[in-house]
C-alpha cells in the first residue's frame, strides 16, 4: 500500500519527505504537510502519536488498533491537530457505506428479514473481520435493532460476519438480507488496491489546513 500511495501522490504532484519503516526514525517528519499512515496494528499508535507531536495532520488507514482510537483523538485535540482514520479509503467503498446505512434504515421496518455479512481478503491480511466489515456492521447497528456483530453463531440481535482469506483477493464485502421467500444483497468488489490508495491521497489533500477529527463523510461531503 505504501508503494502505491507514494506513486499516486507523486503522480498528483506531491513530494515524499519521509518513508517510515521499522528500521529508520521519524527524522524529517516535521517537514511534512500531512502523513498517510498505512502500517500494522502494533505500529499505528506510535506513528500517529509522533505525527501529532510534530504538528503533522494524520490520515490513517491501519486497522486492528482501534482500542486506542479515543487516546489518539484526545492527543489530536490536545495538540490542535487534524486526524482522519478510516477502515477503507476507497471512494467506492465509502459510497457503499452510505448505501448500507440507507438500506439498513429501510430493512429495519421488516422483521421477516435477517442480515448477514461476508468479507473476503488476501491471506496476508492480519485482522478478521476486516475493519471495513466492522464499519458496515456499525452502520447497520446505528440504523436498526441489531446491537452487536459476531464471527460465531449469532444471537437474535447480532449480525453474523463470515470472514474468508483467499490468495490475491484485494477485498470483497457483501451485505445480505434473507427471508423465507427472497434475499436482497448489496456488494462491493475491489479489483485492486489503487482505489484505497487514491482515496487516502485525496483525503490527505483535503485535510491540510484543517483542525479536528474527521471521517470520509466529511471529505466526500456526505454529512
Amino acid at each position: 500500500m505504501g508503494q502505491i500511495i507514494e506513486r499516486i501522490a507523486i503522480e498528483r504532484g506531491h513530494e515524499i519527505v519521509l518513508r517510515k519503516d521499522e528500521f529508520n526514525t521519524y527524522e524529517g517528519l516535521s517537514n511534512a504537510d500531512v502523513a498517510i499512515e498505512f502500517s500494522i496494528p502494533l505500529a499505528a499508535v506510535s506513528n500517529i502519536s509522533n505525527c501529532f507531536r510534530s504538528n503533522v495532520p494524520v490520515i490513517s488507514g491501519t486497522t486492528g488498533w482501534l482500542e486506542h482510537y479515543d487516546e489518539m483523538v484526545m492527543l489530536c485535540q490536545e495538540k490542535n491537530g487534524a486526524f482522519l482514520s478510516s477502515s477503507n479509503f476507497s471512494l467506492g467503498v465509502n459510497i457503499f457505506f452510505e448505501l448500507n446505512e440507507y438500506l439498513a434504515k429501510i430493512m429495519s421496518k421488516f422483521d421477516t428479514y435477517r442480515v448477514e455479512m461476508e468479507e473476503i481478503h488476501h491471506t496476508q491480511k492480519l485482522d478478521a473481520p476486516s475493519g471495513t466489515a466492522i464499519s458496515l456492521a456499525k452502520g447497520i447497528m446505528a440504523n436498526s435493532n441489531y446491537t452487536n456483530w459476531t464471527l460465531e453463531n449469532p444471537k437474535a440481535n447480532e449480525i453474523h460476519i463470515e470472514a474468508k482469506r483467499i490468495d490475491n483477493i484485494p477485498g470483497t464485502h457483501t451485505v445480505a438480507y434473507h427471508s423465507a421467500v427472497d434475499a436482497i444483497e448489496i456488494k462491493h468488489t475491489a479489483h485492486n488496491r489503487e482505489g484505497f490508495a487514491l482515496g487516502a491521497v485525496i483525503a490527505a489533500e483535503w485535510i491540510v489546513g484543517r483542525q479536528g477529527v474527521f471521517t470520509m463523510k466529511d471529505v466526500l461531503e456526505f454529512n
